[in-house]
């Protein structure tokens, strides 16, 4: 079995992963639902170990054997970029490869809400994508940074583990650092990047109290950041930057984030009745009422600020589900296994109906 023969399958499929792992066939996600690969056996360790060390280099090699993982990203002859986390598992080696489209889909490509345009226009400030893994998050931003390389004049710097898509200059300069390849570790990358003269930066993920406070540093110097989180919502992203921090800080974070905070989209990739997946995005916008309760502690009060919001481009969750289905985007069934509140989703699927 080659690699090469399993990534051609992945990519003519329109899958989004591959899986490789002993005692099962190859396994690909297609439209969120994982299966095995048609008449192919149950992979051995033997195998696998074959096909995953056919990907690295000797460097690599060695890293994956002494750290037990490792993360990585490569180009298949220019028909996808696949990113990589090889991983130990019951002793033996196992590997999830990512598929990302050569080109870096826009804005409506992705059905994103028109208001992402909006966040490229802005000279400063932070915008966090949340959601859970595999949900379409760095895409989403990536979009958006294209948009900004596409039209103005700026010099982008994205920090990344591994860099996912890769940007082409165009009316922007880009520089793309690599964790472990362009620097030797998050903080160090973050430290210096002030030094590098950026206009936009994008952290790949905000991973501990060290990316946190410096992604906080660089928005609050008068640069726009994009970052990702994992987190469930928009409320709960606000919860988890502040409690990262010890807490005799958390009055001074609360202070900064209110002050550079622009927008928190939280995002869920499903499964399409017409095929495909179609994002489900809960949006806050930082408006006064928002940066009041972030500077005072009542996170608790972020969710009713929302659904009062509507007007000026806010939505719940569950306001977004309701309306796919509604638009009979998405079936009920999948609207449901997503929402955080199933009883709102219901009370706005219902209140549609008999209108």
């Amino acid at each position: 079995m080659e690699i090469n023969e399993l990534l051609e399958i992945t990519i003519n499929k329109g899958a989004s992963d591959l899986h490789l792992i002993p005692g099962v066939p190859p396994m690909l996600r297609v439209d969120g639902m994982l299966a095995p690969i048609v008449g192919r056996e149950a992979l051995t360790a033997e195998t696998v170990q074959e096909l995953v060390f056919s990907l690295v280099n000797e460097e690599q090699k060695e890293i994956i054997l002494l750290n037990k993982e490792l993360d990585f990203s490569f180009n298949y002859q220019n028909k996808g970029q696949f990113r990589v986390n090889a991983y130990h598992q019951r002793g033996k080696l196992a590997v999830a490869l990512r598929l990302l489209p050569m080109k870096i889909p826009t804005i409506e490509e992705l059905n994103l809400p028109d208001i992402c345009h909006n966040f490229t226009q802005l000279r400063q400030g932070f915008i966090l994508v949340t959601g859970p893994t595999g949900h379409g998050k760095s895409t989403t931003l990536a979009s958006m940074v294209e948009e900004i390389n596409q039209n103005q004049a700026t010099h982008i710097i994205t920090i990344e583990d591994p860099i996912e898509y890769t940007f082409e200059h165009k009316k922007s300069i880009i520089s793309q650092r690599e964790i472990k390849a362009d620097t030797h570790s998050w903080q160090i990358a973050l430290r210096s990047c002030l030094r590098e003269d950026p206009d936009v930066v994008l952290i790949g993920e905000m991973r501990d109290y060290e990316t946190i406070a410096s992604s906080l540093t660089i928005a609050e110097t008068g640069h726009l950041v994009f970052s990702t989180l994992h987190t469930n919502s928009a409320a709960q992203s606000i919860d988890r930057i502040v409690d990262v921090f010890p807490e005799h800080q958390q009055g001074q974070v609360r202070m900064q984030l209110s002050g550079t905070l622009e927008a928190i989209l939280s995002e869920r990739l499903m499964p399409a009745l017409g095929g495909g997946r179609i994002p489900a995005i809960e949006i806050l916008l930082a408006t006064p009422a928002i940066r009041t309760s972030i500077r005072e502690g009542k996170t608790h009060l972020i969710d009713n600020i929302i659904q009062t919001s509507v007007e000026v481009g806010m939505k719940t969750l569950e306001m977004d589900l309701a309306r796919l289905v509604n638009g009979g985007k998405i079936s009920l069934e999948t609207a449901q296994r997503f929402a955080l509140r199933p009883g709102e989703l219901m009370r706005l699927v219902r209140t549609r109906e008999k209108k």
